[in-house]
């Protein structure tokens, strides 16, 4: 079986593989860091009595990881899923 020009090695292979999961996850973090900046953003201006009602909790904690985490994942997923389809794939095997 004869490769196609395009084809690449088996340790380019694997290197563009470990390439690609690193910016997924450079990209997933930042995703995960802008979401806990604005659940942090929605708890410090107070946005819709949120941080009001935190600070008068018995327990503050396990409602502010309830907002926070889910942020922090969707957001996560969204900045993944954008740089999914902006992944400079083609261009790659082009050099």
């Amino acid at each position: 079986m004869s490769l196609h020009p395009d084809d690449l090695t088996p340790e380019e292979a694997r290197r563009d593989h470990w390439e690609m999961l690193g910016f997924l996850a450079i990209n997933a973090g930042f995703g995960a860091g802008l979401g806990l900046l604005v659940a942090f953003a929605i708890f410090w201006f107070d946005l819709g009595g949120v941080g009001a009602s935190l600070s008068r909790s018995s327990h503050p904690v396990l409602p502010a990881l309830m907002m926070a985490v889910p942020l922090a994942l969707t957001f996560a997923a969204a900045v993944t899923a954008s740089a999914v389809m902006t992944m400079p794939y083609r261009r790659k095997k082009q050099r």
